[in-house]
């Protein structure tokens, strides 16, 4: 049987490199060599950001969350898009999908809110599972949707979108390889791989401390 002295040591040892793995994580980006183009998504949820802050973290980009589905705005989008504007930050617009609901309305949802910008980056429809919409439609169905919602966006704002496909939904219906739109793929620590095509961006972290920004931040990388 091991002493008590000595079963603390391995307790309080085993503590210690869990805070320093968690220390690591939090802090952790790709390197910039490799990936001189970085930034940040970010929604409501995030709370009020510090843009200039954001910035001199070395985010050279950010998207926030416009919509979700046909009848939700974000309530911090436009504080977002104007703060990012003011810090001369390139910023993008990001559309939750939503399985539960026509892809022409929340096409309709998104131009109503969102500004046409020539100077904006392409806007990122996001599609993921919502544990609030168990909606699961033919592929078929799906892909048309999604080319309607695409479509009808791309005719706002002339200019391409950029797909946002979570591994579960890509794993299920293989999207990548039926809509050819730039990816952005998601995955921490480890860059992803599990689209038909090399992703345009790369949610690397979403457990990242930025300055200017409360709690975990989600940390982006785009393609050298």
């Amino acid at each position: 049987m091991w002493g008590l002295g000595r079963f603390a040591l391995i307790v309080a040892a085993l503590a210690l490199s869990g805070v320093a793995a968690w220390q690591y994580a939090t802090h952790w980006r790709p390197s910039t060599e490799r990936y001189p183009v970085q930034g940040v998504d970010v929604s409501a949820s995030d709370g009020a950001i510090e843009w200039n802050n954001v910035s001199a973290a070395g985010a050279d980009f950010a998207y926030a969350v416009a919509t979700r589905g046909a009848r939700e705005r974000d309530p911090a989008f436009e504080t977002n898009w104007h703060g990012m504007e003011a810090v001369g930050m390139r910023r993008g617009a990001v559309h939750l999908y939503s399985f539960c609901q026509p892809a022409r309305e929340q096409a309709n949802a998104f131009n109503t809110f969102v500004p046409a910008d020539a100077d904006a980056l392409p806007v990122a429809i996001d599609i993921s599972y919502d544990p609030g919409c168990t909606t699961r439609p033919e592929r078929d169905t799906l892909v048309s949707e999604l080319k309607l919602l695409a479509g009808t966006i791309e005719a706002h704002m002339r200019k391409p979108v950029l797909l946002r496909i979570s591994r579960a939904v890509e794993m299920d219906y293989d999207i990548s390889a039926a809509l050819p739109r730039n990816l952005w793929a998601s995955g921490n620590f480890i860059a992803p791989s599990y689209a038909a095509r090399p992703w345009r961006l790369w949610r690397a972290n979403d457990m990242r401390r930025v300055d200017g920004i409360d709690g975990p931040a989600n940390w982006d990388v785009a393609a050298p």
